[in-house]
């Protein structure tokens, strides 16, 4: 005869088993470079993968301290002399964020989702590159702390990479970088 706690023992171990099988999956897919922005999302909700408005963008931008400037005083996408990021993942604006939280470095972005640029999957149209502008602080982390993959371009832990273009960094963002900006908003 079977006991009466026995099948809610089986649930419970069933319940842990689902648990930790959920947390090594997201562990996973936060250690493999392109994966992590699947699953994760930022403090507020919004999957990281989701695409931003402009206004929502510069407002997270705002809020971490990152500037940005435009040749041409403008916002607007469809014009190349315009800095906009509407479009852009959240995972790239939340990879800005972690990179000046973790390098202590200021961040001034000279390019975003704007019509201008190289196309192709990860491009700054479909949301996964930006560029900023050279500085020894950035420099000299970048360099210091992410692995050289040749080419002027360093790939960081999580899979970002950090490409020296003469006077700008061109950076893809396939992932958040280690998500500081969540944890900073949940905590």
């Amino acid at each position: 005869m079977k006991t009466p706690h026995r099948p809610s023992s089986i649930r419970s171990r069933r319940s842990r088993i689902a648990a930790v099988t959920v947390a090594a999956g997201a562990a996973l897919a936060l250690a493999a470079p392109g994966i992590g922005h699947a699953v994760q999302e930022d403090g507020e909700g919004v999957g990281v993968r989701a695409k931003l408005s402009h206004s929502q963008a510069t407002a997270k931008f705002e809020s971490a301290g990152i500037t940005w400037s435009s040749s041409g005083g403008c916002s607007d996408r469809n014009k190349p002399n315009c800095t906009s990021f509407d479009q852009v993942n959240s995972a790239t604006v939340d990879g800005v964020i972690t990179l000046k939280s973790a390098s202590g470095c200021g961040i001034r972005l000279t390019g975003g989702t704007e019509t201008g640029h190289a196309d192709g999957t990860y491009s700054h149209w479909n949301g996964y590159k930006v560029d900023f502008g050279l500085s020894e602080c950035l420099n000299n982390y970048i360099q210091g702390t992410f692995t050289s993959i040749g080419g002027s371009k360093w790939q960081s832990g999580s899979g970002n990479i950090y490409y020296k273009e003469g006077n700008h960094w061109d950076v893809t963002y396939h992932n958040c970088g280690g998500c500081i900006a969540a944890e900073q908003a949940a905590g």
